[in-house]
């Protein structure tokens, strides 16, 4: 069948030998690489009706030129790859693109993948954790196709596939974890579902490339037990300190008595100075302490 193809390829050859620079000799150099580009794909196990179809797609192909040219070429974008299927079978070697590339117009047919990032949310799931507490945990899951191939022969939906399995690992994960862990360890959690995520879809052609967790909601009850078990010790935490201050400050004025004791003028200097301090404030009404000794003398004449 090779024979034939070369044979026709030639005498393809000879008619435009003498038009080099015409039109015609333009769609027969195209011609002779869709035919060189036909050749160089060979397909092992198509049998011999499969060859017989391909030369025929390709002589139907060149006896209809300049027609045949624009249903040949296909041009993919920069972020897509085409994956090519002759009579049903993947062709051999990496998929096409991007740029320019061909197909014969009867036998082949193409699908496009896209090779950017995809992302998608994980519906909130609700989880027992290994505490007995029922949370609500969502996040958002970052892949894309490594492997176009794999992708389009391995697995009917790709995408479909790695979000249920994104949710599926969520649950796995938090089931083995305690209410503190999961409040806590977010970013331990998210690294071990994209190792599981990744390794599980390496065989699509998927690389997951980040997991995040975004929220976690608890439920009311819950909410208003931590909330009362979060003011309780806080309220603990202000007495001890309050009572700590009442300690430091008894400590401070025994001290303070003491020296005071040694020198009586000294508590007549503190009580000036205690007369400036609510002078100083615009006070109407201002108390003056007076010594017991002076209330002595009045009460003996009593």
């Amino acid at each position: 069948m090779r024979e034939v193809l070369h044979l026709v390829e030639r005498d393809r050859k000879t008619e435009c030998k003498h038009s080099r620079y015409s039109p015609i000799s333009f769609l027969c150099a195209v011609a002779h690489i869709c035919t060189e580009w036909a050749l160089e794909s060979p397909d092992i196990g198509i049998g011999l009706c499969g060859w017989i179809i391909v030369g025929l797609s390709i002589l139907l192909m060149l006896a209809t030129l300049p027609l045949s040219i624009w249903m040949c070429i296909k041009i993919v974008k920069e972020y897509e790859r085409a994956i090519i299927f002759r009579l049903g079978r993947i062709l051999r070697g990496r998929a096409k693109g991007p740029g320019l590339f061909f197909i014969l117009p009867c036998t082949d047919n193409f699908i496009n993948v896209d090779m950017r990032t995809i992302t998608f949310d994980i519906p909130p799931q609700e989880v027992l954790t290994k505490d007995s507490v029922t949370v609500s945990v969502d996040g958002v899951v970052y892949y894309r196709v490594q492997n176009a191939t794999l992708a389009v022969a391995n697995i009917t939906n790709a995408d479909a596939a790695t979000s249920l399995l994104a949710q599926t690992t969520l649950r796995n994960v938090l089931g083995t974890k305690n209410l503190a862990e999961i409040l806590s360890d977010r970013e331990e959690i998210a690294h071990s579902m994209q190792t599981t995520l990744d390794d599980a879809t390496d065989d699509w052609g998927i690389k997951v490339e980040r997991v995040e967790i975004k929220d976690v909601k608890l439920p009311q009850q819950l909410q208003r037990a931590m909330a009362a078990e979060a003011e309780a010790s806080r309220e603990a935490r202000a007495k001890v300190i309050a009572a700590e201050g009442e300690m430091n400050a008894s400590r401070a004025l025994k001290e303070a008595s003491l020296v005071i004791a040694e020198s009586p003028s000294g508590l007549q200097l503190r009580y000036l100075q205690t007369l400036n301090t609510i002078a100083a404030e615009k006070n109407s009404t201002i108390i003056f302490p007076l010594p017991m000794d002076m209330m002595q003398a009045f009460m003996k004449r009593d």
